[in-house]
Order: structure tokens, then sequence, then C-alpha cells
């Protein structure tokens, strides 16, 4: 029998529309979705192998619990284990910020590092220790804006 596939490009849209980083492990889908939204995906159709193999490359894309939603065990929804983790952070940049080269990693005063997820480029700007605003935006994804440059972008935590 042969499975329509638009069910899990739904799924792994839904779950890879935001650009999260991957320090913890991602859950499962089973963890993930109530039994009855297992069934309605026909993932309850697939092999062991298959729903694995699904399992490890959501994982692999870099999927956490802080942007997955996990069901607990009474059946509701969490969707940020650490309530904090979804805070708008306000800091600055330690030293020279040059703009955005496609993969630029900036550190913040308070020790986190950020990389932009976007692969837009910016180069003509020259800021010593600029303040920067990182804002929770939909689906996971956050948006760094450096105060005094005019220009904000997509970032992911990595540290």
């Amino acid at each position: 029998m042969r499975m329509n596939p638009a069910p899990l490009v739904a799924i792994a849209a839904f779950f890879l529309a935001g650009t999260v980083s991957a320090q913890a492990p991602a859950p499962t889908l089973e963890e993930r979705m109530s039994r009855s939204d297992f069934e309605s995906a026909g993932l309850d159709r697939l092999t062991p192998e298959q729903l694995r193999f699904l399992n490890e490359w959501l994982g692999s894309k870099g999927i956490s619990a802080s942007v997955a939603p996990v069901k607990r065990s009474d059946g509701s929804m969490l969707y940020y284990p650490d309530p904090t983790a979804r805070d708008t952070v306000h800091s600055r940049i330690v030293g020279e910020f040059n703009g955005w080269s496609g993969r630029t990693t900036v550190t913040l005063e308070n020790g986190q590092k950020w990389q932009q997820s976007e692969s837009v480029g910016r180069g003509d700007v020259r800021m010593s220790n600029p303040e920067v605003t990182i804002k929770p935006m939909s689906m996971g994804s956050w948006l760094m804006v450096v105060k005094g440059c005019n220009c904000s972008i997509r970032v992911k935590r990595v540290g």
C-alpha cells in the first residue's frame, strides 16, 4: 500500500517552520501529538522503521523541545518547557559588529551566542558594542534588532 505523503509533509513543515537550536534531544512525534492527531495524520500506519526514520530526520534538523510541543501526561500540550526561554533579550554585542555575512555569530554581554538564520548579507555596518533586542517571533523563531543601524535579522541561539 502506497501512502499519501501530504500529511507527513504538513507535519514536517509545522515542526520545521521555526529556526531552533539543537541543544535538547527532539521529542518523538508520538510525544508531541495526541493519539487522535497522530492517527489522523496517518502516522499510525507507518512501519516502525519509517516512524523511527521520520523522528530521526526531524531531530537532525535541530527541532528541540523549546519549539516542538510535547504532550504532557495529562494530555495537555507543553510548548515551552522553560517559561523564561521565550523572554525578550536585551543586551549588547561584545566588540565590533560589522553586519551580517550569511552565517554571522555574535556573542552578547550576557554570555549568549546567536547566529543569523537568514542567508542575507549586509556588510555596510561598523559599530562597537551595539545594543540589541532579540524578540521571540512566531513558530519558535527569533528576531534580532540592532539599535543604531536600522537593521534586523532572524537568528537562532547557538550558545
